[in-house]
């Protein structure tokens, strides 16, 4: 449930996270995310690089009315691993809250990430989707879908999230060492 206030979108239900350890160990403790995040608390979020059959990377504009990066862009789909979530089944979640798409995104790799409002665990997956999405207009302002490239020029002029910067140049280096 979301209600707006001024220009922003607030949820009326924060969500609840599990706080983790600085090796990804669930601590046992259930918190606000927004509270995880106002004192710095490690807890987990999955995110998914999501490629069309050309090869192509769905990139989208944030709404305007959400209360974290109103307007910015992001390379990656996600958000925060529920509580007895694993990463997996939040990355799908999402994608399907966000996108309206139901498919299995895969782990590639989790990390610690120190960017963005507070320092969380990133979970990255990697999804292959359908080239039209129904995008959550609440939480989705534009998508499109771009090559490596243009993603790479993108990331450069365009003012995205701290975690697509990171989990991008991330999923490129894994992809390198992979290959």
């Amino acid at each position: 449930m979301a209600l707006s206030v001024g220009s922003a979108r607030v949820c009326a239900v924060d969500e609840l996270v599990e706080r983790v350890d600085e090796q990804d160990r669930v601590l046992g403790m259930v918190v606000s995310r927004q509270q995880a995040v106002r004192e710095g608390w490690l807890h987990r979020v999955a995110v998914t690089v999501c490629r069309d059959e050309c090869g192509r990377i769905l990139v989208h504009r944030r709404s305007e009315q959400l209360s974290r990066f109103p307007g910015h862009y992001e390379a990656v789909v996600g958000g925060a691993v529920d509580v007895g979530e694993s990463y997996e089944q939040a990355a799908a979640r999402e994608l399907a809250e966000e996108l309206g798409i139901r498919v299995l995104p895969r782990l590639l790799f989790t990390f610690l990430n120190r960017n963005g409002l507070s320092p969380h665990w990133l979970g990255v997956h990697q999804a292959l989707v359908p080239d039209a999405v129904a995008a959550d207009p609440d939480e989705v302002a534009w998508h499109g879908w771009l090559t490596e490239p243009e993603l790479r020029s993108a990331l450069l002029k365009w003012r995205f999230t701290p975690d697509s910067h990171e989990a991008f140049n991330r999923y490129l280096a894994f992809r390198t060492l992979r290959s």
